[in-house]
Formats: C-alpha cells, structure tokens, sequence
C-alpha cells in the first residue's frame, strides 16, 4: 500500500516537473531597447501568429540600464540593444550565450510636434526658437550618447544645454516631444515612423554621431529555452526583417536570410 503511494507520488511529481518545464520552454522575457518598441511588438505578433502557444513578453528600456539589470541576475531570456557593446560585454561577463547577432543599424532623427523641421540643421538648434530639446540620457541610452555627440559635432552643446530635457529611455525622449514638454527632439526614427502624432522631422547626418550598430544576444538564462532559440531564429528571417526595414532600420548584411 504504502509502496503504491510513493509510486504514485513520483509519477505527480515526474509529469509536474515535466508540465513545468513545457510551460518554460513557452515562455520568455525579452529586454528590448526602447527604439524598437512598436517593432519588435510586430515582429512579436507576426510570430505569434504561427505560434499562438507562445508567451513573449518584452520589457523595454534603455540599453545600458538594462544590461546592468541582467548583469545583475534579471529573468530575461534575450537581450535586444540599440548598441552591439552592451550585448558583447554580457559575453564577456559569461552573462550570455553563444556572441552576439547584428540585427539593425538605427538612425537619428530631429523631430517636432509644432515646428517644422524639413531643411533644419543640427546647428540651427542653437537659435531660441527652438525650445526646449529632449534628448536621451546619454550615461546609459545609446540614442542619447549620439545626440551628445551630433550636438558636438556640430558645436552647439554648450549652446543648447541649459534647454535640454533628458529622457531616462529614447521612448520616453520621443514622449517629450510629442507632448509639447519639448519643442524638439533627437530621437529615434524608427519610434517618429511608428508615431500617430503628426510632426516633421529632419534626419541628423550619420557623420555627426557614432553608428548605431544593434545586436541581440540569448542570456545565460535563455540559452537552454527553445522558445528564445527559435525567436532568436526568427528575428534573423526575411518576415521579421521586413518589419524592422518598414520602421526605418537598416539591415546588416551579415544577418542570415
């Protein structure tokens, strides 16, 4: 009697075990740059569409928060920067698996609610009718240290620093700016394409600012779930990469088709 209890305890034990791990494998947190917010929820929707068991939450932020966020044991399963080196230092770490995977270069936009920005230079900001400008914090946000940098390049910062506002993430920079608590904004393209708030914005010339090289990498706590490998797969695939091209990203040519 009392063997057959135990057996059937085992077996209780053995197939939650074996429900739990399932339920791992089709489950994962992703942390995402905030540039890539209404991308990557696409790029997420086209998979699940062929995948409807699958649980993909995204978090986003800024780059450098959260690399220090998983450097520091946060539960996420892939990382998605808007600058390779936060990938490649969790490499270095032995907080990631495998190296990391070039997926996107980004691009820098000056952006506006009220003014319109068509011919506008980065040096122009210098002038007062500009505002308020909203950028990125550029100790932790990629997009913000290249906003830094293309207002340097273009010697107005110490010109344009007592009117800046700092975004903790570029998504919240992009917020600024549409709600008028900017007048302008160095912010990603890919989040002005994907806006609904109608405003102009004005390229800022690559030469101006480090390229924005993006890359993924599956964390340590991902690399034995199949649900990160296969979307890591995924993200590589000519669906997915056609959604990030319709944001305003460009492609590296090493990504796999």
């Amino acid at each position: 009697m009392m063997r057959r209890l135990w057996q059937g305890l085992l077996v209780s034990v053995l197939v939650t075990a074996s429900s739990m791990a399932a339920a791992a494998d089709n489950h994962i947190t992703v942390a995402a740059a905030a540039d890539l917010h209404q991308a990557l929820d696409d790029v997420v929707a086209a998979y699940r569409h062929d995948h409807p068991d699958s649980r993909i939450e995204v978090v986003y932020g800024s780059s450098g928060n959260l690399s220090t966020q998983i450097e520091q044991g946060a539960p996420f399963d892939l990382f998605f920067s808007a600058d390779s080196s936060y990938p490649q230092q969790l490499v270095e770490h032995g907080k990631a698996s495998g190296t990391p995977v070039p997926y996107a270069l980004g691009h820098l936009v000056m952006w506006s609610a009220s003014i319109d920005m068509k011919g506008v230079q980065v040096a122009d900001l210098a002038q007062a009718r500009f505002g308020r400008i909203a950028i990125a914090n550029p100790q932790h946000a990629p997009y913000g240290k290249r906003a830094e940098q293309a207002l340097r390049a273009a010697g107005v910062w110490d010109k344009v620093q007592s009117r800046l506002v700092f975004g903790d993430n570029i998504a919240q920079t992009a917020q600024f700016a549409q709600s008028g608590n900017a007048q302008v904004g160095l912010v990603a393209e890919s989040l002005v394409l994907g806006s609904s708030v109608k405003g102009s914005f004005e390229p800022v010339p690559s030469s101006l600012y480090e390229p924005l090289r993006q890359s993924f990498v599956i964390t340590q706590r991902g690399a034995n779930n199949t649900l990160a490998q296969d979307f890591a797969r995924y993200v590589q695939t000519a669906p997915a990469k056609a959604i990030l091209s319709r944001y305003g990203f460009n492609l590296p040519e090493d990504a796999a088709h």
